[in-house]
């Protein structure tokens, strides 16, 4: 639809001829402006300006309302003109001769166009007849003036058709966005469509395998019946040929054959072949036409075959046809099924399609993609619905096998025993251990360099070996034995006779009781002045070390380190209990044992003392030392001699692994380094984890809840005290806490502050430090804090033994008792569509809570014990009711109250048991 519009208002700009003396001004054109305005789809319209053009005469008078606008081209001048004046300038324009004008003027007048009217139009003069009209010349100023107006009608101009582009080009971006808009509802519809022929295909998939199905049952079930009839007339015929006379023929094997009757037996048809079910009547369509009123009447009798029956026939036709009719057998698969896995392996694993799975998944209540992890509880259920055989693994399978060997006695041979040397400073130690290496050191010509490895080997007299550990320190050896690794066969404790037991002696008993390793003392300087070997036994058995003469088994060697005195004796008693201990071990296997000490050097890179327990250790072999790796480049014995391989209990030093392991780690030889890669991996992981929970280890809090998880039975305490006095008097008394139950140990107790060995043992054994009027060193401090082991510090005695009882009571069950809260009386019973019944009661005695445990009472026997639903007062839901109010009570999960019954409510409390 299009709508025009004509301003009177609006004119068009532009330059013309005037009378001389004319100004510029806005004035209509040769043609009247007017608007049209464009309707377009979608609501949009648009406004077009349009100028209608206008018959102009030249020559005719000028009315005083008229224009004078310039010619468009120069008149032709008539013939019968009078020529021009010679006093007209040159540049004036031709005449027009009053005879060419008066065609013009017979002709009907153009209707005038109206004034502007921003400024009055100036008279002109009248055309005088017989004389031409001379036009005057522009001035520069009028026709710049005229210029300028003309460049901005020229800018508007294209002001215009920009705007008119933008209108375009949006509208043609509308039809673009409506295009798509329907091209996607399409391609949705299309969609859908698909959709829906999928699920009606998948639909009737279903509805196939099960008719196919039913139909499996049903020729099955007819194959039973004909079987059991065939059976039925075996029978009959059996016991007919038994009664009937001995000239009687016997009866046929094919039932489809007419049978010989007997004298007075009846005539038996023979029975028709039946395929599928048995029809007991034929009412099928006969052949032939069938009459429209027989079709359309009610009691038609005819029965015709379904379409469907016709289809199940033609696909059955078609299935035997092509082969389709034998079912494959199933492959049965051995799926490996790890701690966790994806919907995706696992369907890859036991070769089903992964959209089986998932379905599988979804009926056993399980939402997870493709691409989710499950469990291996449900994978195993997964893989069960399948069909398959599943084989459960673990992340700490990887280690199964390692360091495993064929270690029979028979394949066993004898092996050295490994000794640690321990002792108090300034008793010997260094000096028994100078003597020893002394010997062995004259014998192989070299000596010094074991000081170097930490671990060598002598050779006795009697041509055996033992080898010796040189530990720095009590945290190698009880880390060592932390980390299960059982490395040190005997300790010899070295105790100076002219000094006795001392703290660190007392702490080496404690080492080696907690490594349950046996024990042999060593009673050094029995030739200085003043040793009392003697004396030496009898403080030892107040620490239970009983020796030989004095009621234990403890071999006890009195030696003189500086004068060499009794060695072979020592060596001796080493010996002896080796034997008693009968240490064997196989050569022929694979190597096995423990990493002694590491050190990076710079020549060599990392170096390892190892101390090979089981098999024999050669260059080239793939080596796994804790969570370290690497192929044995080197092997050099305690003699600095480089050597091809390491039996057992023999000390050697190992080049080639890529990392630097932990003292007292476990190493041994795998096949390749792929299984290398992998252990070591599975144990810098499990590595990693065990120092992120270890991050509150030792802590009273921690244990209170080993202990009430059952993990804990034992308390181990390291106690560390001013006074000897006070020592004893703690441990007495927390040796009297212990019970059937439960107990404490004492791990360590000792006058001092507390060092570095106490809280290496109390992080081995998981235990506590306490400290009475004492302190714990910088070192100490600092490696409890690097191992999480905490140290408390106490003033009174009776603290302790409360936080010791604390701890221990928190191993025992909690006792459950029982409260007392109140009674109500049944007064009133309402049935609320909500809530089933709700009780109007009296509350008579004490007072009832909300959610508190009630029983119901009638004639003072209780029939039901439950919890409360809801306790109100008039409308609000109240937490407890006193006695004398009025309150509605219900029951959860029972509905069976009456009026006069009791309400009876209870709490269970857990009272803590104490020792």
């Amino acid at each position: 639809m299009t709508d025009s519009k004509e301003p009177d208002s609006k004119k068009r700009l532009g330059l013309g001829l005037a009378r001389p003396g004319a100004r510029l001004d806005l004035r209509g054109g040769a043609g009247d402006a007017g608007q049209v305005r464009q309707s377009f789809p979608h609501g949009r319209t648009k406004t077009v300006q349009v100028e209608v053009k206008k018959k102009r005469i030249i020559g005719a008078p000028v009315a005083p309302a008229a224009r004078a606008e310039p010619p468009a081209a120069p008149p032709a001048v008539a013939p019968a003109a009078p020529a021009a004046p010679a006093a007209a300038p040159a540049s004036a324009p031709a005449t027009i001769a009053p005879a060419a004008a008066a065609p013009a003027a017979a002709a009907p007048a153009p209707r005038p166009a109206e004034p502007a009217r921003s400024a009055p139009i100036p008279p002109q003069r009248p055309v005088m007849p017989g004389k031409p009209a001379v036009l005057r010349v522009l001035t520069e100023e009028e026709r710049a003036a005229r210029q300028r107006a003309l460049k901005t009608q020229q800018q508007q101009q294209r002001v215009e058709e920009l705007r008119r582009r933008e209108d375009t080009e949006s509208a043609r971006a509308d039809d673009d966005e409506a295009r798509r808009r329907a091209e996607d509802e399409a391609r949705r519809r299309v969609e859908d469509k698909d959709r829906q022929r999928v699920d009606a295909a998948l639909r009737a998939k279903a509805e196939d395998e099960k008719r196919k199905a039913d139909e499996e049952a049903r020729r099955k079930q007819t194959e039973e019946d004909a079987q059991r009839r065939k059976t039925a007339d075996a029978t009959a015929r059996a016991a007919v040929a038994k009664l009937g006379t001995a000239g009687a023929a016997p009866a046929e094997e094919d039932d489809d054959k007419p049978r010989p009757r007997r004298p007075g037996m009846p005539v038996i048809p023979p029975r028709k072949p039946t395929l599928g079910l048995k029809r007991t009547d034929d009412k099928r369509r006969p052949m032939g036409k069938v009459s429209l009123q027989q079709a359309l009447s009610d009691d038609n009798q005819f029965r015709a075959r379904s379409l469907a029956a016709i289809k199940r026939r033609a696909a059955k036709d078609r299935q035997g046809m092509s082969g389709g009719g034998m079912a494959q057998a199933k492959i049965v698969r051995e799926v490996v099924i790890p701690e966790a896995i994806t919907v995706q392996e696992l369907a890859n694993r036991m070769a089903e399609r992964g959209a089986d799975v998932v379905k599988t998944l979804m009926k056993m209540g399980v939402m997870a993609t493709i691409n989710q992890t499950i469990d291996a509880d449900t994978a195993e259920l997964v893989v069960g619905e399948f069909g398959h055989k599943f084989k459960r693994v673990a992340e700490s399978d990887v280690e199964i096998g390692i360091g495993m060997g064929d270690d029979s006695d028979d394949a066993a041979l004898p092996r050295a025993p490994v000794v640690t040397i321990m002792g108090h400073v300034d008793h010997g130690k260094t000096s028994l251990l100078d003597a020893l290496r002394q010997t062995d050191v004259a014998a192989h010509e070299a000596g010094g360099i074991t000081q170097h490895i930490g671990a060598y080997q002598i050779e006795t007299k009697a041509g055996r070996r033992i080898t010796f550990l040189d530990t720095p320190g009590h945290e190698a050896f009880t880390a060592m034995r932390a980390r299960g690794a059982s490395v040190t066969d005997i300790v010899v404790l070295v105790v100076a006779a002219d000094d006795g037991i001392q703290p660190q002696t007392i702490e080496a008993i404690s080492h080696a009781k907690a490594a349950e390793v046996p024990l042999i003392v060593a009673i050094n300087k029995i030739d200085k002045p003043g040793g009392n070997p003697d004396k030496v036994r009898l403080d030892l058995l107040q620490h239970d070390v009983a020796l030989e003469g004095y009621g234990g088994d403890v071999l006890a060697v009195e030696v003189s380190a500086l004068k060499k005195t009794n060695l072979d004796k020592l060596e001796d008693a080493i010996l002896l209990q080796a034997e008693v201990l009968d240490l064997r071990a196989n050569p022929e296997r694979a190597a096995a044992g423990a990493v002694v000490e590491a050190k990076l050097d710079r020549g060599r890179g990392v170096v390892a003392t190892v101390l090979v327990q089981k098999g024999t250790l050669r260059v080239g072999d793939i080596v796994v030392a804790g969570s370290e790796w690497g192929k044995v480049r080197a092997l050099v014995d305690h003699n600095g001699a480089a050597i091809r391989e390491a039996g057992p209990s023999m000390p050697v030093e190992v080049l080639g692994l890529d990392g630097t392991p932990s003292a007292g780690d476990d190493f041994a030889v795998v096949e390749s380094e792929a299984r290398a890669r992998e252990i070591t991996s599975f144990r810098q992981k499990r590595a990693r984890d065990a120092r992120a929970a270890a991050m509150g280890r030792g802590t009273l809090a921690d244990m209170f809840s080993r202990i009430q998880e059952g993990a804990a039975k034992e308390l181990g305490v390291v106690v560390k005290a001013d006074v000897q006095g006070s020592v004893e008097a703690i441990a007495a008394s927390i040796g009297k806490l212990g019970t059937d139950e439960v107990k404490t140990r004492m791990l360590h107790g000792a006058v001092g502050a507390i060092t570095e060995g106490d809280v290496a043992l109390a992080k081995a054994s998981s235990g506590i430090i306490v400290g009475f009027n004492v302190r714990a060193t910088a070192q100490a401090r600092d490696i409890a804090k690097r191992d999480g082991v905490e140290i408390r510090y106490y003033s009174i005695i009776y603290n302790i033994i409360d936080d010791i009882k604390a701890a221990l009571s928190g191993m025992l069950a909690p006792t459950l008792r029982e409260k007392f809260l109140g009674n109500a009386e049944i007064r009133q019973v309402f049935d609320v569509s909500r809530s089933g019944k709700v009780a109007g009661c009296m509350v008579t005695e004490g007072m009832v809570k909300r959610g508190a445990k009630v029983r119901l009472l009638r004639d003072n026997v209780v029939i039901h014990e439950g919890t409360l639903k809801t306790l109100r007062r008039f409308k609000d839901e109240v937490r407890e009711v006193q006695s004398g109010y009025e309150c509605g009570m219900a029951f959860e999960n029972y509905q069976d109250i009456r009026p006069g019954d009791v309400i009876e409510a209870f709490e269970i409390e857990e009272v803590a048991r104490a020792l």
